[in-house]
Formats: structure tokens, C-alpha cells, sequence
């Protein structure tokens, strides 16, 4: 799939103005929340890089996805350290599915390794499953922040409606769990099947109500098999929509539900010391999406 497309670091402004353009495709109906050309092209010349993805073939090939970061700072115990904070990644609708937003990624990564920096983080809705699969399942990166309402109230076509709740995850670059997922050798993945053999417990098992749609359980009430309260098992299991967007679509209300729900339950979890470690999709003709969360660190 790599060989498909041409990456390469943007810095003309004729080149920048094209991410503009492609903002407005892939998050429409709000054109006040595009980054602007001056932005970009600033935080590329100061330690930044927007990356652009093009067909390979072509004389004059349309740019179809791009990757925008900047260097950023968290606090550790010793000071301040120096971070990549990687802000966007879009992918025209008509190229997504086919790998691309993972070949930016890698690039990003290889890129950030060079400038000596081993933390990229960023933000994603946690109720996106494709997301999830991507951020957490091929590129390796971990989460146990959750952040409310990051950006206010979003007016875009994908966002608007819903309050911007986010994970904000850790893609800690030189890490063997990373470079063993950006590894061109191929890698087992675990399945559902996988993890309920090792007792891992789904807490949240969701039902559908009568027009399919799953329906999640309620906050406060999350129990395992033996009816206890979820405080001991290292492996848990946590189900989302798999495909939150048309849910939005057909029954906002329900949406909404989802979004406080899953607030609740993963706040509770992250303070009890799980962080997200992987995520497991069920294709179908009823799709079901986990996440699987894992107690402390030593799990990685």
C-alpha cells in the first residue's frame, strides 16, 4: 500500500493552501475552523511539519491527505520535556479505508524520531471506532487521559451535535510495542476470542433497542460476571458504537447517551489505574467494537 502514494514534507504556500482546501472537504460546513495557511506554514519553519499525501501517479497528482504537528512540552518529575504534538490528519473520503491515514502516521513517526523526541500525542473522539482501530490497534499508541469538551461546541458536519469529549493518547515512538506495529513484518493481533480466554470481562455489555442500534448500560452499574464490583481483574473489556457517526445521524438523542456514559465509566476506570491498550472489531452483519483496557503500566 506504501508504494500507492508519495509523502513528503510541505513548505511552499502554494503546497499549504491546498490543506486548507482539503480541511474544508474532509471537515465541512464550517469553514472558521480551518487552520490557516499563515499557521501552518509558520509551525512548519519553527520545529513543526505538515506532511502531504499525493497518488503516486499522475503529472499533477491532487494532495488527498495530510498530517500537521508541532513541538509541544508535558511535565515530568525532572522539568518540562519536549513532545510532538500532532494536531490533524485528514484523509479525502474518497481515499479513506485505504491505508493512507496509517502511511501519514508512519511517516510522522519516522520524522519525529529524527528531531529526538519520543512522545507524539494527540486527540481523538473515543466513541469513533475506525479511529480507535488506527490509534490504538495499528499504531500501537496508548491512552488513560480522558478530556471534556476539548474544543467547545465543534460546528463542523463531523462534530457538530455532540460535545467534543476526547482521549488524549501517547504514541511513545521508540517503544517496542510501537515498532513492532510499524514493523513491515506481520504481527498476530489479539481477537475477542483472545481475551475472553484470559477472562477478561466485557463491563459493559450493550444491548440493541428495536432498531439495532446498541444501547449502553447505565453509568455507575458496572459489574463483572460474579455481579462485584469491577476492581480486581487486570483485563477489561469496554464496548462502543461501531459506527458512532451514523448513530448521530439516526438518533442524536442516543448519541448523547453514549457520550455521558462512556464519560463516566472511562474517567472511573482511568482513575482506578487502567489505560487503553488495544482495540478489537467484529466486522458482520451486527459489527460490535471493544476497547481493552489494561491495569497499570507494566502492561506494556
Amino acid at each position: 500500500m506504501a508504494n500507492n502514494w508519495t509523502i513528503k514534507i510541505l513548505d511552499s504556500i502554494d503546497q499549504i493552501k491546498k490543506v486548507e482546501d482539503l480541511q474544508k472537504i474532509v471537515w465541512p460546513g464550517s469553514d472558521t475552523d480551518v487552520v490557516p495557511a499563515h499557521l501552518l506554514i509558520t509551525a512548519g519553519h519553527n520545529g513543526g511539519f505538515v506532511l502531504g499525501a499525493f497518488p503516486a501517479e499522475g503529472l499533477e497528482p491532487p494532495l488527498v491527505g495530510f498530517a500537521f504537528g508541532f513541538p509541544g512540552v508535558y511535565s515530568t518529575p525532572d522539568g518540562p520535556r519536549l513532545k510532538h504534538c500532532s494536531h490533524m490528519l485528514g484523509v479525502n473520503p474518497e481515499f479513506q479505508g485505504k491505508g493512507l491515514g496509517f502511511q501519514l502516521k508512519r511517516a510522522q513517526w519516522q520524522l519525529v524520531r529524527k528531531q529526538g523526541t519520543d512522545r507524539i500525542t494527540w486527540t481523538y473522539d473515543p466513541l469513533l471506532s475506525r479511529n480507535a482501530h488506527l490509534n490504538i490497534n495499528r499504531l500501537g499508541a496508548v491512552c488513560s487521559t480522558y478530556r471534556r469538551e476539548v474544543y467547545g461546541e465543534m460546528r463542523d458536519g463531523l462534530n457538530l451535535g455532540v460535545v467534543s469529549d476526547r482521549f488524549e493518547v501517547d504514541w511513545w515512538v521508540n517503544s517496542q510495542r510501537v515498532n513492532k506495529r510499524l514493523s513491515s513484518k506481520v504481527r498476530t493481533r489479539l481477537g475477542l476470542e483472545h481475551y475472553m480466554a484470559a477472562d477478561a470481562e466485557i463491563i459493559n455489555p450493550a444491548v440493541r433497542n428495536n432498531k439495532g442500534w446498541v444501547v449502553p448500560s447505565a453509568a455507575g452499574e458496572f459489574r463483572s460476571k460474579s455481579g462485584a464490583a469491577v476492581t480486581e481483574s487486570n483485563i477489561l473489556l469496554v464496548e462502543i458504537p461501531s459506527d458512532f457517526m451514523a448513530l448521530k445521524v439516526a438518533d442524536i438523542g442516543l448519541a448523547k447517551e453514549w457520550r455521558k456514559e462512556s464519560r463516566t465509566l472511562f474517567e472511573d476506570l482511568f482513575k482506578r489505574g487502567y489505560l487503553v491498550t488495544d482495540f478489537v472489531y467484529l466486522p458482520g452483519d451486527i459489527p460490535r467494537s471493544y476497547y481493552v483496557m489494561s491495569h497499570g503500566e507494566g502492561t506494556l
